[in-house]
């Protein structure tokens, strides 16, 4: 059943209650982010003096105090106590910053995976109330965490619920939507995000210390309570319901949806239109849940799915090469200059996407994303730092747009039946590249190089793939995995409903061709062909005749 043509638009389609829940769930991201970019300035170490030419006098292990560092910390901007300063992870215990931040991007990574599964087989809702009940406790004991053994377990976890809040609303917006405004509704949730991450570096400032900043962003999630109270504000989706054959289920959100909307439907929402055929509602069929394995037992879903999660994994592990570059600028300009690019990334997406198409917006970026790669790569050392800087804000730039559009097409060309955990791997994929950066770190920093050329190479290596993908352009999302295979790729340089015949000419038939004059030759031409084989056999025959005359020998009976 065609949902986005024959039955959302029954229910008001992208009616003002509809356009009210989209618009609710921004919000979640702005509160998501808080959580998500802490970790930044968690692990931001104030200055330290034999970094900045002064003297070392050593790391005094102990010393009573959070500082055991017997040269003194000097002044930062932002957080003045970070789990640095708390735990003096410097010096020896340097390399367990790296790892926290590693452990930090695994657990939103199994977050991703966990919570994209109970979307599937328990509901966008569900998943997101689970997800709330795990993070709103955790969040509070990361503020009394008495070690760092016990605040690297709590982080990890925390880090998972936060992926699932993410992830549910993620998804749920994106299937109240119609085909048209898909687009603009998630960027807009993108404009949210990069909201929260200019709103942190204030909230840190005013708190001074890590621990009173977690308790900030707490208080800040305990605000999604009122959308588990108030199912107005985050209902279940119709569109999952509908795919998974939970009929009751699905009538009943289909007729919230109308009245609160304005569209009078009775007291049947089936009834309406004959909108389901009496074959499909009766027998009340049991629902049906699928997992991420069913991926496999498609022809073109999985490989859509595979070339997408690759190019997010780029998208996220390449965009380090480039913030290297900027960190001469100051770590506080740098953080705002990515802000700035990511900005800047939303806005080309809503310009060019919808008109171009999502496989030759995102063919562009990846091709300027690996274009800047190179050039940082093959001429960093003759350049100015100017340029230098322009070039990797653009590469920033660039990436960014690769890993949001990645996963935008993603969620188009993944069918709903598997829409969670689908995207949730993919999403996944592209914290795994997020985390390759803190991983060099704990190698003592060697490897960047390399780094940059193996990214660089996977980023040539993927725009060959893009141009395997389809475009879901101003079509509905599939919700079937018969659905999902149907998508196929447009031709490159073709219209789709023109065949390509050399001998044929497409354009207007001539002046001087006569339909009954054609029609005349090709029955001569018939004729002749029959005559002609009508004259071969009696040749034949009569050739037979003279070799047995030439013959005497031959004895007839």
């Amino acid at each position: 059943m065609d949902f986005d043509e024959k039955v959302w638009p029954l229910a008001g389609g992208f009616g003002r209650y509809t356009r009210l829940v989209a618009a609710a769930s921004w919000l979640p991201n702005v509160l998501v982010a808080l959580g998500f970019f802490s970790d930044v300035l968690y692990t931001s170490a104030p200055e330290c003096p034999g970094e900045t030419g002064g003297p070392c006098e050593g790391h005094n292990s102990s010393s009573s105090n959070h500082s055991g560092c017997s040269g003194g910390w000097g002044t930062q901007s932002w957080l003045q106590n970070t789990i640095i300063t708390q735990w003096d992870l410097v010096c020896e215990n340097g390399w367990k910053v790296p790892l926290e931040q590693i452990c930090y991007l695994t657990g939103w990574l199994c977050g991703y995976i966990i919570f994209g599964c109970i979307c599937d087989r328990f509901g966008r809702r569900n998943a997101f109330i689970s997800a709330l009940v795990v993070a709103l406790p955790l969040g509070a004991a990361l503020c009394f965490s008495p070690g760092y053994n016990s605040f690297l377990v709590i982080r990890i976890v925390f880090g998972a619920a936060l992926a699932g809040i993410f992830l549910s609303f993620y998804i749920a917006r994106l299937e109240l939507c119609t085909p048209g405004l898909r687009l603009m509704i998630t960027m807009i949730g993108g404009f949210f995000w990069l909201g929260g991450e200019l709103l942190l570096p204030g909230m840190a400032v005013l708190c001074s210390d890590w621990k009173i900043l977690q308790g900030a962003i707490t208080a800040a999630l305990f605000l999604l309570s009122s959308y588990w109270c108030c199912q107005l504000l985050f209902p279940e989706s119709p569109r999952w319901l509908l795919a998974t054959q939970q009929l009751n289920r699905c009538k009943a959100e289909l007729l919230l949806f109308s009245r609160a909307n304005g569209i009078d439907t009775g007291d049947d929402f089936a009834d309406r239109e004959n909108l389901f055929t009496d074959s499909f509602w009766e027998g009340f069929p049991r629902p049906r849940y699928y997992s991420f394995c069913s991926l496999f037992r498609t022809r073109l879903i999985w490989r859509n799915a595979l070339i997408l999660g690759f190019t997010a994994f780029i998208g996220c592990g390449i965009r380090p090469c480039f913030t290297r570059n900027l960190m001469v600028l100051g770590s506080s300009i740098t953080y705002f200059l990515r802000a700035g690019s990511d900005l800047l990334a939303c806005i080309f997406l809503c310009i060019t996407v919808n008109h171009w198409g999502r496989r030759a917006v995102l063919l562009l970026c990846t091709i300027l994303t690996g274009f800047c790669s190179l050039l940082l790569l093959a001429l960093t050392q003759y350049l100015f730092t100017a340029v230098t800087i322009a070039i990797s804000v653009l590469g920033s730039l660039s990436s960014h747009a690769v890993v949001m559009l990645s996963v935008f097409f993603a969620s188009e060309v993944l069918p709903t039946i598997i829409r969670g955990s689908g995207l949730g791997i993919i999403l996944g994929l592209s914290l795994l590249g997020r985390a390759s950066f803190p991983i060099i770190i704990l190698q003592q920093r060697s490897g960047f190089f390399l780094h940059h050329v193996v990214f660089s190479s996977f980023c040539i290596l993927s725009v060959l793939s893009l141009l395997l993908l389809p475009e879901t352009k101003r079509k509905g999302l599939p919700d079937s995995l018969r659905q999902g295979d149907s998508l196929r790729r447009p031709p490159l340089l073709l219209q789709a409903t023109q065949d390509a015949v050399p001998l044929l000419s497409h354009g207007k038939p001539r002046a001087d061709y006569n339909p009954d004059s054609y029609a005349r030759l090709a029955s001569s031409t018939k004729k002749m062909i029959k005559r002609n084989s009508t004259n071969g056999q009696d040749n034949k025959a009569l050739s037979n005749d003279e070799l047995d005359l030439a013959n005497p020998s031959v004895n007839y009976i």
